[in-house]
C-alpha cells in the first residue's frame, strides 16, 4: 500500500465518499479507484468552501476534505482555508508537497509551514511510517476543542512510497465533557436572579447539536434568545422568545433587549469583538458556555463561565434550573411576550414596506420575501454572500430548523456562498440549498456554477444585480464621480446559461415567484439554477445599538 493509497483508505474508514479537488493530485486517481468521488472545481477556494459547508451541515460528524497540488494549488487555496479558520470550521486539507528528501528553500512553497497561521494544526507527513499516527492525530484535532482546519502536507516521494507494515488506523472517537458542577450552580443562580436575561446562541450550539436544549433552557428561564451570525438557525426564529440574529446588521428586537439586559448568557459563542458581531452591552454581566477556555475573557470580561460541550452543559444547567424551580425559584413565564410583540411590530412597521415593495428596479428585501413564500423554509439551507446580501438577509430570513441558514463573517471573502451551497447540498441532498450573492461576488466565483452543472449538484443561486458595489461610493467618492469606479456590469443569467445551468433574469417584482418556482423545478430534475434579479441599490438595517 502506497502512502496515497493509505490516505484514501483512512478517508474511507472515516466515512468520506467524496472529496473536493483541483487541479492535480495523486490522491484524485487513488480516490477514484477506491470508489471515493472526486469533484473537480474551477478554483481551489471554491473547493475548500464546499468542504467547509459539508462539515457545517453535518455538524462535524463527517469532515469535508479538500486536496490540491503542491506549489500553485496550495498557494491558491490559502484564502478558503483562512475563511474556515476564521469561522472555526473543521476541514481536512491535503496538499501535495515538495519531496521530503529535498531542501525546502526559496522559492519552494511549503504548505505545512505557510498555513500554520490559518490552521488548528499543520504538519508534513515526512515518512510513510508516520502516516497512520499523523492521520489519527489530524482527526483527533478535528473532533475536539475549538473546531478549525487541519492540514497534512503529502510530499511527492512519501506519497509514492510503500507504507511499512500496512495501515494501522481506527477512527478516533470524539470525547466530550460536562462542566464543573459549581460553575453550573453559579450560572443557574445568575440566570434566575436576573430580571432581564438574554441568551446569545453561537455556532457552538449547532456543532454540538444542542438546539433542543437551548430552547428548553430559554423556556424554563423565560429568557429571550438571540443568535450570532454564525449561530443563526440554532433556534427557530418563529419561536415566541426569538429576537432574531445580530451581526453587522440586526433586528430591532436584538438591539432593544440587549440594551435593557442585566445578564447575557453566551452559549457556544466566543464573544469576539468584530465589525460583524453584535456589541454586547457595556457593564452588563456576561456568562459563557464554551468548549474552548481560550474564549473566556478574550475580548470582553466574563463573570461566569462553564467549560464543556454545549449539549452536555446545557443539560446540566437545565437540570439545575429545574431543581431550583422545585425549591421555589421559578419565575413568571411569558413576562416579555407583550414587550417583544410591541418591538417586533415597530420593526416591521419600519421595514415591512420594503418586503412587499412594488418598485423597480426591484427592492432586494422583496426578493427574500417572495422566496420565503415559494419554498418550504424548514427544508431549505440558505446562505448569504459578503456585503449587502448578508446585511439584508440576516435580520429578515427566519430559519426554523438547525442549519436552515449558514451564517458567516469573521472573514468576509466575496464569492464564499457558492461553494457553501454546493457543499450543503452534498451533505443534505433532500434540502434546498440556496446562496444569495451580489454581482461583485459573482465575479469572484461565478464560473464554478459550471462545477455544479458538471457534478450534478442542483443548487439555486440568486444574483442581486444592481450594477454597483453598494456603499463603496462613500469610501471612494472622487473615484466614483470621475471614473464610476463603483460600477459593475454583466448579464449573469446569460453567463450561467452558457455554463449549462437553468437561468432566468427577473426585472419586475411580479416575475419573482414564477422564476423561483421554475428554478426549483430545475433543481428537482437535477439541474443547478440561477435567478438574476435586477435590484436597486438599497441600504441595510442600521445599527440600532
Amino acid at each position: 500500500m502506497t502512502g496515497e493509497q493509505a490516505i484514501i483508505e483512512v478517508l474511507k474508514r472515516e466515512g468520506t465518499d467524496w472529496l473536493a479537488c483541483f487541479p492535480y493530485q495523486g490522491l484524485i486517481e487513488e480516490a477514484a479507484r477506491a470508489g471515493v468521488r472526486p469533484i473537480i472545481c474551477r478554483q481551489e477556494r471554491v473547493g475548500v468552501n464546499m468542504a467547509d459547508a459539508y462539515s457545517r451541515v453535518t455538524n462535524g460528524r463527517r469532515i469535508g476534505v479538500f486536496t490540491m497540488q503542491s506549489g500553485p494549488g496550495a498557494e491558491n487555496a490559502y484564502a478558503g482555508v483562512a475563511q474556515a479558520y476564521a469561522d472555526s470550521i473543521p476541514i481536512l486539507v491535503l496538499p501535495g508537497g515538495p519531496g521530503a528528501s529535498g531542501t525546502q528553500v526559496h522559492p519552494t512553497f511549503e504548505a505545512s509551514r505557510s498555513y500554520a497561521d490559518v490552521t488548528k494544526w499543520s504538519a508534513s507527513i515526512n515518512t510513510p511510517g508516520r502516516l497512520s499516527s499523523m492521520m489519527r492525530y489530524a482527526y483527533t484535532q478535528l473532533r475536539h476543542g475549538r473546531p478549525g482546519p487541519v492540514l497534512l502536507e503529502i510530499p511527492g516521494d512519501v506519497a509514492r512510497q510503500e507504507a511499512p507494515g500496512g495501515l494501522d488506523y481506527t477512527p478516533p472517537r470524539a470525547h466530550r465533557s460536562e462542566a464543573d458542577p459549581a460553575d453550573i450552580r453559579d450560572l443557574a443562580a445568575a440566570l434566575l436572579t436576573a430580571s432581564r436575561p438574554v441568551i446569545c446562541a453561537g455556532q457552538g450550539v449547532l456543532m454540538a447539536e444542542a438546539s433542543a436544549e437551548l430552547t428548553e433552557l430559554a423556556e424554563l428561564a423565560d429568557a429571550p434568545m438571540m443568535a450570532t451570525m454564525a449561530g443563526k438557525s440554532a433556534f427557530s426564529e418563529e419561536h415566541p422568545l426569538s429576537l432574531g440574529a445580530g451581526g453587522r446588521s440586526h433586528t430591532l428586537m436584538v438591539a432593544h433587549f440587549l440594551r435593557e439586559a442585566d445578564f447575557v448568557l453566551g452559549v457556544g459563542t466566543s464573544f469576539t469583538r468584530s465589525p460583524f458581531t453584535a456589541s454586547m452591552p457595556k457593564d452588563t454581566p456576561l456568562a459563557q458556555i464554551t468548549n474552548c477556555a481560550d474564549d473566556i475573557n478574550k475580548d470582553q470580561p466574563v463573570e461566569h463561565a462553564a467549560v464543556g460541550d454545549a449539549k452536555l452543559v446545557l443539560r446540566q444547567l437545565i437540570e439545575e434550573v429545574k431543581r431550583r424551580h422545585v425549591d421555589g425559584q421559578s419565575r413568571e413565564v411569558g413576562r416579555f411576550e407583550d414587550e417583544l410583540a410591541k418591538v417586533r411590530s415597530e420593526f416591521m412597521a419600519e421595514w415591512g414596506p420594503r418586503l412587499t415593495s412594488d418598485e423597480t428596479p426591484i427592492n432586494p428585501y422583496r426578493v427574500f420575501h417572495e422566496l420565503a413564500q415559494v419554498i418550504d423554509v424548514g427544508k431549505a439551507i440558505v446562505t448569504h454572500d459578503a456585503g449587502y446580501p448578508r446585511d439584508q438577509l440576516v435580520p429578515f430570513w427566519k430559519p426554523t430548523a438547525p442549519r436552515g441558514y449558514i451564517g458567516w463573517g469573521k472573514s468576509t471573502q466575496l464569492g464564499y456562498g457558492l461553494g457553501l451551497a454546493m457543499g450543503a447540498k452534498l451533505a443534505a441532498p433532500d434540502r434546498h440549498a440556496i446562496n444569495v450573492m451580489g454581482d461583485a461576488a459573482f465575479g469572484m466565483t461565478g464560473l464554478d456554477i459550471e462545477t455544479a452543472v458538471r457534478s450534478s449538484i442542483p443548487i439555486l443561486t440568486i444574483v442581486l444585480n444592481n450594477g454597483v458595489m453598494t456603499g463603496y461610493e462613500k469610501h471612494m467618492p472622487e473615484a466614483t464621480e470621475k471614473w464610476a469606479s463603483n460600477e459593475l456590469g454583466g448579464d449573469y443569467a446569460d453567463v450561467a446559461r452558457a455554463l449549462g445551468a437553468h437561468a432566468t433574469r427577473v426585472t419586475t417584482p411580479e416575475g419573482l415567484a414564477a422564476a423561483f418556482r421554475a428554478a426549483l423545478r430545475a433543481n428537482a430534475e437535477g439541474r443547478p439554477a440561477v435567478v438574476e434579479v435586477m435590484t436597486k441599490a438599497e441600504g441595510a438595517v442600521p445599527l440600532y445599538m
